[in-house]
């Protein structure tokens, strides 16, 4: 059967790498119906909208979406419902995709690339996973007013609402949980409870949701402390859980502990493990056209695709393989280059990784 996917390059870097990753799925002999449709900064150039209505329904359509990046600086002027990220939060609504996962695996061959000693690092295998539909990205009331009381009355102020439901926090529970169950049934919650009142509700309720997997063990760590920790031991983590701000932030702290942002793949899944696929990092504008970005994370992320929303295991366990095999063989983009390896562009790194498919 044809599975249907929607391309959406988007900005900056994203046509290249997103281009990298289709050379990838097509490589693999199978049937794909590959659309592909504007997005972000070009969405907003084509129609006036970063998020068109075709690309939506597009979206909609899809069996999963291939998703590059979105952002350019040259629309920073724009009003903010018309910029280029807004176009990624649309999807999430629409599409209802509340859990994001991104695994942070430290390849050996990339120790030295780490920030942080081969010894802190090598053997990392840690996921994230990100609530993605609440917290302070889309609760309401927000916005800029007249300050209408206290110390500052009179002045503007802005302000935006942290809140999760219940369900919201209780199915990304559950997403945890059965991730832990099938790694090393460990759930770290990462919270700030001891000043937010949305985090103690969050806290309490995922105690009740851990008594559900009596075979996980489940801990919990405030954000502070949690990022501290990702520095100093990481591999004491296995699954980290947390709400869309926090895992907004401790993601791409974690990014940098594998060598680079340009290696993390990610997914976020609605629940029924349809998804959206990108890469962790930006657009990178400052770059866009030089063939110098790495498109390993966009290739990962395809095969993330295939695992999560596709059902096909086998090809995306080829993908993986494949790119494990192009770091063995000393090939790196300019972001993971260091002494003794072989510099290659964004081009360059694709079509090696097609050589060992």
């Amino acid at each position: 059967m044809t599975k249907k996917i929607a391309v959406l390059a988007g900005d900056g870097i994203g046509p290249e790498i997103v281009a990298e990753a289709v050379n990838v799925l097509n490589a693999l002999g199978e049937s794909f119906e590959l659309e592909h449709a504007p997005v972000g900064g070009a969405g907003y150039e084509a129609s006036g909208h970063p998020l068109p209505e075709a690309t939506l329904k597009l979206a909609k359509e899809a069996d999963a979406v291939l998703f590059g990046a979105v952002g350019d600086w040259k629309y920073d002027t724009l009003d903010r419902p018309l910029r280029p990220e807004q176009a990624i939060l649309g999807l999430r609504k629409n599409l209802g995709l509340f859990a994001n996962l991104r695994p942070a695996i430290l390849y050996p061959e990339l120790a030295g690339a780490s920030t942080l000693k081969p010894e802190v690092v090598s053997g990392l295998d840690i996921l994230i996973i990100r609530e993605l539909t609440g917290d302070i990205y889309f609760g309401q009331p927000r916005g800029v007013r007249e300050c209408p009381d206290g110390p500052f009355k009179g002045e503007r102020e802005g302000f935006d609402t942290m809140r999760y439901a219940e369900s919201e926090v209780r199915r990304i529970g559950h997403v945890a949980f059965q991730a832990a169950r099938k790694r090393n049934k460990k759930v770290c919650s990462v919270d700030k409870a001891n000043v937010l009142e949305t985090f103690q509700f969050w806290k309490d309720i995922m105690i009740e949701v851990g008594k559900e997997y009596p075979d996980v063990e489940l801990s919990h760590m405030y954000v502070d402390n949690a990022a501290m920790q990702l520095v100093k031991n990481p591999k004491q983590f296995d699954v980290l859980v947390t709400g869309n701000m926090f895992g907004d932030i401790l993601s791409d702290q974690a990014s940098m502990l594998t060598g680079s942002i340009g290696m993390l793949p990610s997914a976020s899944l609605d629940a029924n493990n349809k998804g959206l696929y990108e890469p962790s990092h930006g657009s990178a504008p400052d770059i866009a056209g030089k063939g110098i970005a790495n498109p390993l994370a966009t290739i990962l992320s395809a095969a993330m695709m295939l695992r999560y929303s596709l059902n096909m295991a086998a090809q995306a366990d080829r993908i993986e393989a494949a790119v494990k095999k192009v770091l063995q063989q000393g090939l790196r983009t300019a972001d993971i280059y260091e002494a003794g390896t072989t510099k290659v562009s964004t081009r360059e790194m694709g079509a090696a990784v097609l050589s060992v498919l």
